[in-house]
């Protein structure tokens, strides 16, 4: 019997491969799916079921493409809006035998309406569940986000609500196997801890404690989240079925003058924020290869070309594995040469990053002209904020540039410098050259105002 859980870095995203009687099961696979055919074959296993808990925002499945590889079916939940062209329609109360283990199907609506649980048993004690693939409406130290439905946000937060009620009554003993964890952008109170049982969540998951169903609603609809634009391309490829990735997931090796003459869309620099403020080309904006996942579906759209610069190969091949995973495939190639290009005299630009000092100075009226600008989201802010900054969370600078004067002196600030210079770099390349980052953001302001 197998149970094993593969995890998408950056995405923050684990999928499921379950089997027994050398038969296997998958949960939520991502799109680059050789890996669970490789693991399923090592365990003398066949994919015969491929299960989608719902239809994500924020990733490509791999389902359709699994499915050609394998011949697995593919089963899904019941999706009022569109159906799932490649997939089966499933309803509660559905089981699927895969061996000595069952699946049973939990319709679960509320994150999505399409979206299921599947409980998991073992025949030889059918009573009481094993675990629960939750998907996104139970996870450790969270539960799902409900804000994707604007013009019903108290009926599908009361749904949330019914369905973590019928996931909780598996009992106390099952063992939680959520569709994404800490880090993810489908909920920012996850636990770091990757496991849980449904009795420890009773017991400890904050949302949990709301035991009144109206106070709940309330709750989940006074919640801020935020939707890239690239969610509606991650929605309507997991409704249609996505292509399989390139088969060769590394970007072509550019010179610097093919970098300069390739005319893509976006330049970006996926080296650490130190590295880019130190020196970057001119026109390129800044995109650390660890934070491609939560932020490159803000700035770049569907069909658009990148070229990436990054420090070495290694960097190339991660970013093009992130950007892959969210349909971005069109990367005209990789260069890896700025510390030669600079000995060379290539002309490079850099972003200043000045200390708390120096804002506190600015703050005093020594600066004219000047704007402190922080980046941070909603919440954060409304915790802790200068009283003097004004706020654009680095995610919307994507259209609110506009609303900047490239005349102004702006200063960037976020908690530490890393979403700070995300934004620098963003404004860089839209023309912005009056810009500096606050290093160390609100934690460098708090620690000399303890």
């Amino acid at each position: 019997m197998l149970l094993e859980k593969i995890i998408t870095p950056g995405l923050s995203h684990p999928s499921y491969l379950v089997g027994s009687g050398g038969k296997a099961a998958v949960i939520d696979p991502r799109r680059d799916c050789a890996i669970y055919v490789d693991k399923a074959r090592a365990a003398g296993l066949e994919i015969t079921h491929i299960f989608e808990t719902h239809r994500n925002e924020d990733l490509v499945s791999g389902a359709p493409i699994l499915a050609e590889m394998t011949g697995a079916s593919v089963l899904h939940g019941p999706n009022p809006e569109q159906p799932i062209v490649y997939a089966q329609t499933v309803y509660d109360g559905d089981c699927f035998s895969i061996g000595q283990l069952e699946i049973r199907v939990l319709e679960t609506p509320g994150h999505t309406d399409d979206h299921l649980a599947y409980a998991l048993f073992d025949a030889a004690y059918p009573e009481e569940a094993v675990g629960v693939f939750t998907g996104d409406a139970l996870f450790v130290g969270d539960v799902g986000r409900t804000d994707f439905y604007p013009d019903r946000r108290e009926e599908v937060a009361g749904l949330l609500y019914d369905s973590l009620q019928k996931i909780l009554a598996l009992g106390d003993q099952a063992i939680i196997y959520p569709a994404h964890g800490a880090g993810s952008v489908c909920g920012s109170g996850m636990a770091e801890r990757e496991f849980s049982t449904v009795g420890h969540e009773r017991l400890n998951n904050p949302r949990l404690q709301i035991m009144d169903r109206d106070e709940f609603i309330h709750f989940k609809v006074s919640e801020n989240h935020y939707q890239p634009p690239y969610f509606r391309l991650m929605e309507r490829l997991n409704m249609e079925g996505s292509e399989a990735p390139p088969s060769v997931i590394r970007p072509r090796n550019l010179s610097l003058q093919q970098l300069k003459n390739c005319n893509a869309d976006h330049l970006i620099d996926i080296r650490e924020p130190m590295a880019y403020a130190s020196g970057h080309l001119p026109g390129s904006m800044s995109l650390p290869v660890d934070m491609i996942s939560a932020f490159a579906g803000w700035y770049i759209h569907e069909g658009e070309s990148l070229a990436l610069i990054a420090s070495d190969e290694e960097q190339l091949a991660i970013a093009m594995k992130h950007l892959m995973r969210i349909a971005f495939d069109n990367v005209e190639g990789g260069y890896v040469g700025i510390v030669s290009a600079a000995k060379k005299g290539e002309e490079m630009q850099k972003t200043p990053m000045i200390d708390t000092a120096e804002v506190k100075s600015r703050l005093a009226g020594d600066a004219d002209n000047w704007t402190l600008l922080d980046v941070r989201d909603t919440d954060e802010r409304a915790s802790d904020a200068i009283a003097e900054s004004q706020h654009i969370y680095v995610g919307h600078l994507n259209e609110r540039w506009r609303e900047l004067d490239k005349n102004r002196h702006y200063t960037l600030m976020c908690a530490s410098g890393e979403r700070s210079t995300v934004a620098a770099g963003w404004l860089t390349s839209r023309g912005f050259d009056k810009l500096d980052i606050y290093l160390g953001g609100i934690s460098a302001w708090n620690a000399q105002h303890d």
